[in-house]
């Protein structure tokens, strides 16, 4: 088995550059970082326009209303209950409350278009038993903008609420819940950023106990996120992102970047505490860890490419911020992060924190150094391992299994809409939504039948959209209202008509919407662009798309990871394993999600109430996350094991040192991962709790029971064939896994000797 090695990497040339001239590295990095804010603060974030949230015929729909001049005001309902009073629209007190509402609502001067029960023409809605009413009006000025107003009406209607107590009186709607609902979003998520980073550097200072060293992958990790804000606002010119993608960032770019500056620095620290000049130490970091950091990070930016594939706006804005910050923060991690070790030196593990708890203490609290201790890792990995090798087919059987059993409820993974039910906590908007659909039950979002033409309302359009009514009615799967609006231009027209059936998932109004596209439409209006859209549309195409380009995004991921790992360790059974396993740990969380979302076993440990399903965009949006990021840790032990093998060990002795090796800053790792992530579970969307704990999960799965045991079980298993490379691969270049001058290094036998 040839044991060559290559010629020195690149990141091992950046690397030996910037500690050389650290003070030019560290400035350029500067620069770079406030450049690029300055210019992103300067032309900010393009966001995704409607219609490209859109797929199918609803984005061709949504595109056409979005420049057809429509007026497109936010519409509102005040719910008016007799609760205990027993009263009825039809007594004198109950009218009178009506009539304050509308009068003090009006006077506010910010609504239009107002309807009452009382009404002559179109009144407002009224319950059978006459005790629930609506009241029925819309803002005034663009949609987008009613929530910075809305507040004044929603103290209106609480003022005559307290003025009639016997009755019950709500507000909820497109402005109110836009108020209520996305400033509650928008406070998560910085409560969510305000936990995260100082957890980041709790944890890092409990690992270390050196001040610097939690204090420079974190510096690290923020500067590479704001720098890569700065370039969302230039590519988002191009490709604009969805409203969320920043939060999104953060969280990975924290994750990521102090990920990849740990592995640099626990390799500079290793090598320093073996008696390497600090010269040599950084070198040998750079040519190590600097390499699996590119490695890890190109693999993360493939994974998450794989959502361009799915056309979808929402997909293409994250990946957009996502790959920019990863990219940002490899980019830091082996230009500017040897320059400031080469600045900062061995002053780096000063234990301030460790010795003011000793001193505070006297001497009762501390913990063993980590940061610059020997090779070895803990006991207790050092004890897993041991049983793991001494019997690894036991222990392959025994993991694998139980990754199986896990992935198990997987085959019962449901999806569905993002709804109203997925707000967790006390929302009394929310209430009064449900409240308004007990009431006034089947009031789904009627499709709209978008119809452009020269002019709309020339005869032969007018005749068509007669046809096309009478036609729908008499399928039985639609009903009234119906109703026809057109633009000021007289190009579009926007056809109504309700569907039966509950709405979006529900089969009888995915089939009305399937006869309307189908049948009728054809049928009725030929010569004229016609698309049916509404939410129930929008779901379909949207899921319709999913499936569609599904199996092309887990072919694009799974085939270039493959691709990067194949050529990067020159191994055909690594590259197929470490694929293999990373669908594994996915495959578990996957499970994990539908076990604690869909059946409700994790309600009241995390606090939620379970909808019982997993929300449609949610599967294919962890996959590709995680991936890419459970590839982090299994890169960067791959390559310590590669370089142990490289320098002359026997397979079973390299995967020995390789894993104890990186046992120590792979925990410390995972930890902060899984805590970040751990975050989102603090969030009030359903949505994001799930994201939070599938990632959380993923992350804990992959740097336990991969990486401690099927891995080396596995590896241990294939001996010398875990190298395996084809005589018609044998073309692929050469690349070093390690420092090319590096002398013996004693740590080898020390590290073997602790599982013997």
């Amino acid at each position: 088995m040839e044991r060559r090695v290559g010629k020195r990497n690149l990141a091992a040339a950046i690397g030996g550059w910037s500690a050389r001239h650290r003070w030019a590295a560290i400035l350029l990095w500067v620069a770079f970082t406030v450049g690029a804010t300055l210019v992103g603060n300067a032309v900010g974030i393009a966001e995704t326009k409607n219609y490209q949230l859109q797929n199918g015929d609803s984005r061709k729909a949504s595109k056409i209303l979005d420049t057809a001049g429509f007026p497109n005001p936010a519409a509102e309902t005040v719910l008016i209950e007799a609760g205990d009073s027993g009263l009825t629209v039809d007594d004198r007190r109950y009218r009178a409350a009506v009539d304050r509402l509308a009068s003090e609502i009006t006077a506010t001067g910010l609504t239009q278009d107002l309807r009452t029960p009382y009404d002559t023409e179109a009144a407002a809605p009224v319950t059978a038993d006459r005790k629930t009413a609506l009241l029925l009006f819309t803002m005034k000025g663009e949609r987008g903008q009613a929530d910075r107003h809305v507040q004044r009406v929603v103290d209106a209607v609480a003022a005559v609420q307290r003025e009639f107590p016997e009755l019950r009186m709500a507000q909820a709607g497109d402005a109110s819940s836009a108020k209520m609902i996305d400033g509650a979003l928008a406070d998560d998520f910085v409560k969510a950023e305000l936990i995260s980073i100082p957890l980041t550097l709790g944890i890092l200072l409990a690992a270390f106990g050196a001040l610097l060293a939690a204090v420079v992958p974190v510096a690290l990790a923020l500067t590479a996120f704001m720098a890569s804000l700065g370039l969302l606002a230039l590519a988002s010119q191009a490709v604009p992102a969805a409203d969320t993608t920043s939060n999104l960032m953060l969280l990975i770019g924290l994750a990521v970047g102090v990920d990849y500056s740990l592995f640099y620095i626990r390799r500079e620290r290793e090598e320093r505490a073996k008696g390497r000049s600090r010269e040599r130490a950084l070198r040998i970091a750079a040519a190590t860890s600097g390499r699996a950091v590119v490695i890890s990070g190109i693999t993360v930016i493939v994974a998450l490419a794989g959502m361009f594939l799915t056309g979808n706006g929402v997909f293409i804005g994250l990946a957009e911020g996502a790959i920019l910050v990863v990219l940002t923060a490899v980019l830091g991690s082996v230009t500017v992060l040897p320059a400031i070790l080469s600045l900062i030196g061995d002053r780096i593990e000063s234990r301030v924190v460790h010795g003011t708890f000793r001193v505070v203490s006297g001497g009762r609290i501390t913990w063993k150094r980590v940061l610059g201790g020997r090779v070895g890792g803990g006991r207790l990995w050092g004890a897993v391992l041991s049983a793991v090798l001494r019997r690894p087919l036991v222990s392959l059987l025994v993991a694998g299994g139980l990754l199986v059993a896990m992935a198990a409820p997987a085959l019962q993974l449901k999806t569905g809409e993002q709804g109203i039910n997925d707000l967790q906590g006390d929302f009394p908007i929310v209430e009064t939504f449900k409240r308004v659909e007990k009431a006034f039950p089947g009031g789904n979002e009627p499709a709209r039948v978008v119809v452009k033409a020269a002019d709309v309302t020339a005869p032969e359009v007018v005749q068509a959209i007669e046809r096309f009514k009478e036609r729908a009615l008499a399928t039985g799967q639609t009903n009234e209202p119906f109703g026809v609006r057109v633009n000021p231009g007289k190009t579009v027209a926007i056809v109504s008509i309700g569907l039966k059936g509950a709405g979006p998932g529900d089969a009888v109004s995915e089939q009305a919407v399937r006869t309307l596209r189908q049948t009728v439409v054809p049928a009725t209006l030929p010569g004229v662009e016609v698309y049916v859209y509404g939410s129930v549309a929008s779901s379909m195409d949207f899921n319709d798309q999913l499936n569609r380009t599904r199996p092309w995004v887990f072919a694009f991921v799974l085939l270039l990871a493959f691709i990067l790992l194949l050529v990067s360790f020159r191994s055909l059974v690594v590259a197929i394993k470490a694929v293999v396993l990373n669908l594994l740990s996915v495959a578990a969380a996957y499970g994990a999600l539908v076990a604690i979302f869909q059946w409700g076993w994790g309600e009241s440990l995390l606090g939620f109430t379970s909808t019982g399903v997993i929300t449609n965009w949610l599967p294919l949006f962890l996959f590709v996350i995680l991936f890419g990021l459970s590839m982090d840790y299994h890169v960067f032990i791959l390559s310590r094991i590669r370089e142990a093998y490289d320098r002359g060990m026997r397979t079973e002795e390299a995967v020995t040192y390789g894993i104890k090796a990186t046992a120590g800053v792979v925990t410390s790792a995972a930890l902060i991962m899984v805590a970040v992530f751990g975050v989102f579970a603090t969030l009030s969307l359903l949505t994001f709790i799930q994201v939070g704990v599938g990632l959380a999960i993923a992350i804990l799965i992959d740097a336990t029971i991969i990486r401690a045991v099927l891995l080396p079980a596995a590896m241990q298993l294939l001996g010398d064939r875990n190298w395996y490379l084809p005589r018609v691969l044998h073309w692929l270049p050469r690349l070093s896994h390690g420092e090319e001058e590096a002398e013996e290094d004693p740590a080898p036998a020390a590290v073997l000797a602790g599982v013997k």
